[in-house]
């Protein structure tokens, strides 16, 4: 990409329906409601044949102190200063209102002349009289823009291109400058993909604090109050020697409480980012662990074939932590029986303690998760399954398991041909599949077994020999 624009505004001026627009997808919360986007969302945008990164920000409110909305605005202004261009954007149906005024001076201490200015909602003549009050901002000549219905996008490219041109000769000289630095030593590449990572819990559970512990920097909304984050918000970072994408998601209360519709939207959006996912960590409360909503986040995880971890947030809260420990084991492997033995890492997101452990487990886990045995294994195995606990005889004729091949990974898939399998009890392939987790060390990640009838290589030709006897001709008639 290159460079970093970022969107920034009061609340409401349509700074999330541009930023979908310029990525060409839905990935921010849209609503009438002001104030939906409280975290810092990035995305690719396009626009024709420019390439940049895109950053959503929250709503500028005049708001200074520790209040949710003063942290929205500290973050907003950290964005200004990490991007290398802002677009201010204000309301042309409303026009150029006091917030407007105090925030353009902002911008023109901060933003060091990196400034667009765009009037959005200009469809029509409704906004006419808002544009030419832009000019009064003293940030230049503004773009007149509908993100709503992609109106004035082209005006917006020509006035990033100077700053494209721009931003690339500059990244051309810095990398010829670390190439000449670096010479004579071996080029290292990794292709490795991150590995992607879905945070999922309850309310105020501390999602988006265990998150800044790892990135080693505040880069989300935090605070006492539950349900500050409402976007899924992926954020890639290197961890240790490896890269991941964390996606922060938003908590999730019981479904008869969720009744609002924009929080409606922030639980569809954070079961999205699970089915995208490889990983899903379940922050457990420890004053407060495996409520019933936590059992259904977990459940979720397993169904759509996730590895799972559980992380207790708060350890340093715990008073007797080796009873507390056992319990919570207990606990989980009671409640969570598909998930036995699933990793249970205790951590504290607001000091940073545990963290090392949380990212051990997840490599192991994700490492499970593709794990392949060969069939030959499968198939010894399966023989002394059989010996010491043969299956059921429905009918008085026993089920043989033939044979057992893994169809695939991610998660962990096995099927076994055998002579009846609609007859098969589910007590039996449950009895399996503890068997394969137990025996292939496979905690922690869902296990799908497959039973199939074996086709009969010989049924075709019976069938065709049988069709040729009804066919032939009988002896003839007087």
């Amino acid at each position: 990409m290159s460079f970093t624009l970022a969107i920034v505004g009061r609340p409401n001026v349509g700074k999330s329906t541009l930023f979908n627009r310029l990525v060409g997808k839905k990935l921010a919360l849209v609503d009438d409601q002001p104030g939906v986007t409280r975290d810092l969302r990035e995305g690719d945008a396009r626009l024709a044949d420019l390439r940049f990164t895109v950053i959503d920000t929250a709503g500028l409110e005049q708001a200074t102190d520790e209040s949710l909305q003063g942290r929205m605005r500290a973050l907003t202004e950290r964005a200004v200063q990490m991007a290398d261009l802002c677009l201010f954007i204000i309301d042309a149906r409303v026009g150029v209102t006091a917030d407007d005024l105090v925030f353009a001076e902002i911008l023109r201490r901060k933003a060091d002349g990196r400034v667009l200015l765009a009037a959005n909602k200009a469809e029509g003549n409704a906004g006419d009289a808002g544009y030419y009050e832009a000019f009064s901002l003293g940030l230049g000549e503004p773009i007149a823009l509908s993100a709503e219905h992609g109106e004035g996008l082209d005006e917006l490219r020509h006035a990033l291109m100077p700053w494209h041109d721009r931003f690339a000769a500059e990244r051309r000289a810095a990398e010829r400058q670390v190439a000449l630095d670096a010479e004579g030593a071996p080029e290292e590449h990794d292709p490795t993909k991150p590995m992607q990572i879905a945070v999922m819990g309850r309310p105020n559970a501390g999602k988006s604090t265990l998150i800044n512990a790892i990135l080693g920097e505040d880069r989300l909304l935090t605070g006492p109050e539950a349900g500050i984050t409402r976007d899924s918000i992926g954020l890639n970072v290197t961890w240790g020697d490896r890269p991941f994408k964390l996606f922060d998601t938003a908590g999730i209360r019981k479904k008869a409480k969720v009744q609002e519709k924009l929080e409606k939207l922030s639980v569809s959006d954070g079961l999205r980012a699970v089915r995208f996912a490889e990983v899903v960590i379940i922050l457990l409360d420890v004053t407060i662990p495996f409520e019933t909503q936590d059992l259904r986040l977990a459940d979720l995880a397993e169904r759509e074939g996730r590895a799972v971890i559980f992380a207790v947030n708060k350890w340093d809260l715990a008073e007797d932590k080796n009873q507390t420990l056992a319990a919570l084991k207990e606990m989980r492997d009671r409640l969570l029986p598909q998930l036995a033995g699933a990793p249970l890492v205790t951590v504290s997101a607001l000091t940073g303690r545990g963290l090392e452990r949380l990212r051990e487990a997840i490599v192991t886990t994700y490492e499970i998760w593709n794990k392949r045995v060969s069939t030959s294994r499968l198939n010894d195995w399966l023989i002394e399954q059989v010996q010491q606990h043969p299956p059921p005889a429905p009918g008085g004729r026993r089920i043989r398991l033939r044979y057992m091949t893994q169809a695939k990974a991610r998660p962990p898939t096995f099927i076994v041909f055998c002579s009846k399998p609609e007859d098969m009890p589910t007590s039996y392939s449950r009895f399996l599949v503890n068997g394969l987790r137990r025996d292939f060390d496979m905690p922690g990640v869902p296990i799908r077994l497959e039973l199939r009838k074996r086709e009969n290589p010989f049924a075709d030709r019976k069938t065709h020999r049988a069709t040729k006897l009804r066919k032939r001709p009988g002896p003839p008639r007087d």
